[in-house]
């Protein structure tokens, strides 16, 4: 099932279980009563409960949408890191050139496709990758220079061999949900504590009161799910994705 078909069902979902509660508290409500008669500290205490849990909701789109945007800078990292080094080694030999290209270009294939669904599915890392990359450096590593030219582009690409590597490491850190448990808890719960003060202000049976408190949780569900889908950077929906990769390694597949 899509996620965003997931998303349409549950905001359904809060805003039918929103309104059924809120007719059948209507119709326990004489008809003499007075919703003017709402307590006024009832009226601020929903106000002040509204305006804590919005910050807190900005608060947790931006640290999910921050990290995000930070498991994407590790992919573009590894990924020109790798491409320097294919660019980079046409002043070694030919044989050795040809033989770390191959290298570099095994490795992004491997991430392309076998790793990256490993990290959408289970959440790692392969082993497989790890013995890659491990290659591409032994093989810069390995190489004796011959002549100053060579010496001068050496360090430089065992830089760029430690910058992927790096970057890789960062992107293992980043294959889980970002947002504690504890968080979650508290969103949670303090979704359900805004939507139920909506009933504390005695709203009537009138099609508007009835369409704003729908629309209010079902905006609560959406802003949920959001921070739920940018939680896992690679996983779900609004996910970092390869195309550093297959924008500097056209024909990794």
């Amino acid at each position: 099932m899509s996620e965003w078909l997931v998303l349409v069902l549950a905001m359904l979902a809060v805003c039918g279980v929103v309104l059924v509660v809120q007719v059948l508290q209507q119709r326990r409500i004489g008809d003499d009563d007075d919703p003017s008669e709402t307590p006024d500290v009832i009226e601020y205490m929903t106000m002040m409960i509204g305006v804590v849990y919005a910050i807190v909701l900005g608060l947790a789109i931006a640290g999910v949408w921050e990290a995000r945007s930070a498991a994407q800078d590790h992919v573009r990292n590894e990924a020109q890191a790798l491409h320097e080094i294919s660019e980079r080694v046409r002043v070694y030999p030919a044989d050795v050139r040809d033989g770390i290209r191959e290298d570099v270009d095994r490795y992004v294939s491997h991430v392309v496709t076998t790793e990256w669904h490993t990290m959408r599915t289970k959440g790692e890392l392969t082993h497989k990758g790890d013995q890659l990359l491990q290659k591409v450096r032994e093989d810069v590593t390995d190489f004796e220079p011959r002549n100053d030219f060579q010496a001068q582009a050496y360090q430089p690409l065992l830089d760029q061999v430690t910058a992927a590597d790096d970057a890789r490491g960062a992107r293992a850190d980043s294959t889980g949900a970002t947002m504690p448990g504890v968080v979650w808890f508290g969103l949670v719960i303090g979704a359900l504590v805004t939507i139920g003060m909506i009933f504390a202000l005695q709203i009537r049976r009138t099609p508007r009161e009835l369409l704003l408190a729908g629309l209010f949780s079902s905006l609560i569900a959406f802003l949920l799910f959001l921070i739920w889908d940018l939680d896992a950077p690679y996983s779900r929906g609004v996910a970092a994705t390869a195309d550093p990769f297959l924008m500097l390694f056209p024909g990794a597949h």
